[in-house]
């Protein structure tokens, strides 16, 4: 009985495990796992960054280096070495053809860029993607809402509906809106305008996803904190707008950039659904320049670079609300 007891007040040390060789080896295989593991991330990066590096360095060289036979990567060799970091010919003709910047007089700058391009066709795309974007967030954050929240008849083949819209594709409907938009411009209406009818068929297309997007993040809020605001003397619209949207607003910031950049990418619609030169989209701008330098690659380069940088630098200073709303609709769905 004593030992019992003194074996209960002075229990034995727990010794840690052994290190075995089986577990060294164990660990050894895992460790060189993760290596190859992140040795093939790395590669496929370096991979799909190829093209735009190589773009990059295109759109900075002169065209007697692009053309040259046989091609070098960097324009840095000489007659006796075959690379030279001193010896580098970088040039800007690919965007000075681009942007065509002329002097001014009299003007906040000493010049003004005269090319189409970021003249005419970006500002062009900045303000249908800007505003389809907006349009979408507003309406897939109260269609995603109401669908969410409230139980109604018809809401499950609503939904059905709504999903096999978004597996339409937009060139299978081309022709008929663009028979449409012959018949408005017909029509003569005092109101009618070409953007108004890009911007409404950007809508019409990239609203049905966005609307299954957002029910998605709504449903990751607990109702509890809506009733619990209702208790407290809020609205529906008040509980929405303090609670609901606040907790929502990285889903929705996600929506807006999603349909940004398609809008920014899109091509075929913008190039048949416009009538007018000088409200086509910044694709189409893109699209004149391959016709009229389909030999000046480092001019082509120079467009390429410049209508994607908008997009990039969006991305940039958004990419954190982005990949948190993808992260916590993966994890919390």
């Amino acid at each position: 009985m004593n030992d019992a007891v003194r074996d209960h007040d002075n229990p034995q040390p727990v010794t840690p495990d052994l290190i075995t060789p089986d577990n060294g080896l164990r660990n050894a295989k895992r460790h060189w796992q993760q290596w190859a593991a992140n040795a093939l991330l790395v590669l496929i990066c370096a991979i799909m960054l190829l093209p735009v590096v190589t773009t990059v360095v295109i759109s900075f060289k002169r065209e007697q280096d692009v053309v040259r036979k046989p091609p070098v990567f960097l324009p840095c060799d000489t007659v006796t070495r075959g690379f030279d970091i001193t010896a580098c010919r970088w040039a800007v003709e690919g965007y000075q053809r681009v942007l065509a910047p002329k002097v001014a007089e009299g003007g906040l700058l000493p010049f003004r860029l005269t090319g189409n391009l970021l003249r005419v066709y970006v500002p062009n795309t900045l303000l249908y993607a800007s505003v389809s974007a907006l349009l979408v967030v507003a309406l897939a954050g109260m269609a995603g809402y109401a669908l969410s929240r409230y139980k109604f008849r018809g809401r499950r083949a609503l939904m059905v509906a709504i999903l096999a819209t978004t597996g339409i594709p937009l060139l299978t409907n081309l022709l008929a809106l663009y028979q449409m938009g012959v018949d408005l411009r017909r029509a003569q209406l005092p109101f009618y305008d070409d953007r108004y009818f890009i911007i409404l068929v950007y809508l019409g297309f990239f609203l049905p996803l966005s609307v299954w997007i957002a029910k998605g993040f709504f449903d990751t809020i607990p109702r509890e904190l809506e009733e619990a605001a209702f208790i407290d003397g809020c609205s529906p619209l008040g509980a929405l707008w303090r609670i609901t949207m606040p907790l929502a607003a990285p889903g929705m910031m996600s929506i807006f950039l999603l349909t940004f950049v398609n809008v920014w990418n899109e091509f075929i619609a913008g190039y048949l659904l416009i009538a007018r030169n000088d409200l086509k989209p910044a694709m189409f701008g893109l699209y004149e320049f391959l016709g009229q330098n389909i030999i000046n690659f480092q001019v082509i380069a120079a467009a390429c670079v410049l209508i994607a940088l908008p997009v990039v630098v969006l991305f940039l200073f958004t990419r954190s609300i982005f990949f948190r709303a993808m992260v916590d609709s993966a994890v919390k769905g």
